[in-house]
């Protein structure tokens, strides 16, 4: 075949498969379920209470400004959770509880979250698309 030619052909097979490779916008395109029996007053209430905001920039939390987490802007729209996890509830509440367990030695602490309190938490991220 012409050198010419085989080029355009190789793109024409690569792109499709490229595009359906898992990656930074692929997956299932709508947010993450809520969180049931989730109490997202009672989330947010708790997130000032474990001191969350000291480490991250959240919506709605006074004094949540933080720099050394990521800013927890727009939770309910991403798709992964500490580029681990994808973003489910589940995965969510586990990394609440127990974020070692999930990536060992990460700079998120073991805040001794229970998984009631974990799970408002979460139906509080939850709510900031």
């Amino acid at each position: 075949m012409n050198r010419r030619l085989r080029w355009p052909l190789a793109l024409l097979v690569a792109v499709p498969a490229l595009l359906a490779a898992p990656g930074c916008g692929s997956g299932d395109p709508s947010p993450p379920p809520e969180v049931r029996d989730g109490r997202p007053d009672r989330g947010a209430t708790l997130i000032a209470r474990y001191g969350c905001g000291s480490c991250h920039t959240i919506p709605g939390i006074d004094r949540a400004n933080g720099l050394v987490g990521p800013p927890l802007t727009r939770f309910g729209s991403r798709s992964y959770i500490a580029g681990e996890l994808v973003n489910n509830a589940d995965n969510l509440q586990h990394w609440i509880a127990d974020p070692q367990a999930v990536e060992p030695g990460t700079a998120m602490p073991d805040l001794g979250v229970s998984a009631i309190d974990a799970r408002d938490i979460a139906a509080y991220l939850y709510t900031l698309d």
